[in-house]
């Protein structure tokens, strides 16, 4: 073989290794989801949104819950049995309520029980989903979001609350009609929050849950821990398997930036003290 057969092999290979290399954990997150399946007898869906650090030409790119998702998981759920446990990993910053609104009634029909899985965070319209499970298994440090409107780029309630600190006189028509359309938003999320939690808890709980995650009660990213999620009223567990902990690191970023975290991979144990003379 001359010197340039072997540069136009390593040019080849060096093409084909990230599709192999793509391939090869796609294979393994299958191999993982099965396992799971079989060893919780359930279907298994998982929605990891990992871009966020991605970037195209210098611009910050972020996926988030919108139709393709929501398209997806109700075919998954169609294609399960009505009655067969159905388990749901979580990892999203949020998305349109459209998309998470129907992912959510759509959990809140299967009769079979639902657990959804919060490994790390299922902010805003994720949080609207793990709603309607029986269930919702958090990390001791995982989180779930408030999930009140957002009108642009501004809370719905903080719209609403400038409205009602100022006379009429002294505010300008857009801040009118973005306040119309903020308090129309609230009022939608949260009766559609209460008619998904009353679905499993009494209705009068349901509806001060919803209106707790839905008026503005924090900021918008605020990230709510297990037990203030467990306080406010809402069914949650900290006894997360392992194997839900080892199927994102399946899920890396795409794009991968230098970052400031580093550790030897594997568990660790203290290393035996040498006893003193």
């Amino acid at each position: 073989m001359t010197f340039s057969d072997a540069l136009w092999v390593f040019i080849i290979l060096s093409m084909l290794q990230p599709v192999l290399a793509r391939k090869f954990l796609d294979l393994r997150r299958m191999q993982m989801i099965d396992r799971f399946q079989k060893r919780r007898g359930s279907r298994v869906i998982l929605m990891v949104h990992r871009q966020e650090t991605m970037r195209l030409l210098g611009f910050p790119l972020m996926r988030y819950i919108d139709i393709q998702d929501s398209e997806d998981v109700l075919r998954a759920i169609r294609m399960t049995d009505r009655d067969a446990p159905l388990d749901i990993v979580l990892h999203t910053p949020g998305g349109l309520v459209l998309a998470a609104l129907q992912i959510a009634r759509a959990v809140e029909a299967h009769r079979g029980k639902v657990t959804v899985f919060v490994p790390h965070h299922a902010m805003s319209g994720g949080t609207l989903v793990a709603l309607a499970a029986d269930e919702i298994v958090m990390c001791d440090h995982s989180v779930l979001g408030p999930i009140d409107p957002q009108i642009g780029q501004f809370p719905a309630a903080s719209i609403l609350k400038v409205v009602a600190d100022k006379p009429v006189a002294e505010i300008d028509d857009e801040t009118l009609i973005l306040a119309d359309v903020g308090r129309k938003a609230i009022d939608q999320v949260r009766q559609a929050a209460t008619t998904i939690l009353s679905a499993r808890m009494p209705a009068d709980k349901a509806a001060a849950i919803a209106a707790t995650l839905s008026s503005g009660t924090w900021t918008h990213d605020y990230p709510i821990s297990a037990q203030e999620a467990r306080d406010i009223g809402l069914n949650v567990s900290t006894d997360m398997p392992a194997e839900v902990m080892e199927m994102m690191m399946l899920y890396p970023q795409p794009v991968r930036q230098s970052g400031g975290v580093e550790f030897l991979p594997g568990p660790h144990q203290p290393s035996p003290r040498r006893a003193r003379r």
